[in-house]
């Protein structure tokens, strides 16, 4: 679905008005689609055209207020480049919600937003926010991905879809305000996905080892 308008009033989720909540988001795409001018526009609000490719992963925190609960967001930006791609579980593991960037005048950056979506899925599981930034959004004259298609995709992975622009700073606020309510309804309804679900896998590896390590010393 396509989405336009600011969703920072929505009701916070049971338990968590009045609290601090931090959460992690990835943004993930192919190389040159805008994540790191998005990135630094939103926290920064500052652009640059020749913005260089992301080498690694960075990240930059920001906090907002989302129907009256403090979020700290820990933003990622990952390299899209194809030799950095067997990096990224490192990165997303324990995330708890994703931001999948693609432009709007190259088709192919938009197919592979499929492949990003599969991979975090399976390594993060499906209890995992989702949203699709369709980038560039001030060269529509240069648009080569078809709406309608994006926002069907977007609609069958229960993924928000919006039009970006860091050039313009279009939509960057509405997105991340959207990804935010999607993640403080997860954490109330008691989702065991991302970085609450890894830190309690986790534990459990740890406690297995223990116990096998207690059982060797009594043998």
């Amino acid at each position: 679905r396509g989405q336009d308008e600011p969703s920072s009033d929505a009701p916070p989720a049971a338990g968590m008005a009045g609290r601090r909540q931090r959460f992690k988001v990835c943004l993930l795409g192919e190389g040159r689609v805008g994540k790191t001018s998005i990135l630094l526009r939103y926290v920064k609000d500052s652009f640059d055209d020749r913005q260089a490719s992301t080498m690694a992963a960075s990240y930059l925190d920001k906090t907002l207020s989302v129907g009256g609960t403090s979020v700290k967001l820990s933003i990622w930006d990952t390299a899209g480049q194809e030799r950095y791609h067997a990096l990224g579980p490192l990165y997303y593991r324990d995330a708890n919600g994703a931001l999948l960037v693609y432009d709007i005048t190259d088709e192919q950056s938009f197919e592979r937003v499929q492949h990003w979506v599969k991979e975090l899925r399976k390594i993060v599981g499906g209890d995992l926010a989702l949203a699709l930034a369709a980038n560039k959004c001030d060269l529509e004259k240069d648009r080569h991905v078809d709406r309608a298609k994006a926002e069907a995709y977007a609609a069958s992975v229960g993924a928000s879809h919006f039009h970006t622009s860091a050039k313009t700073n279009k939509g960057l606020e509405t997105v991340f305000n959207d990804l935010c309510t999607k993640m403080l309804a997860k954490k109330g309804a008691g989702g065991g996905g991302g970085a609450a679900g890894g830190t309690r896998r986790r534990r459990a590896g740890q406690q297995a080892a223990r116990r096998r390590r207690a059982a060797r010393v009594r043998w």
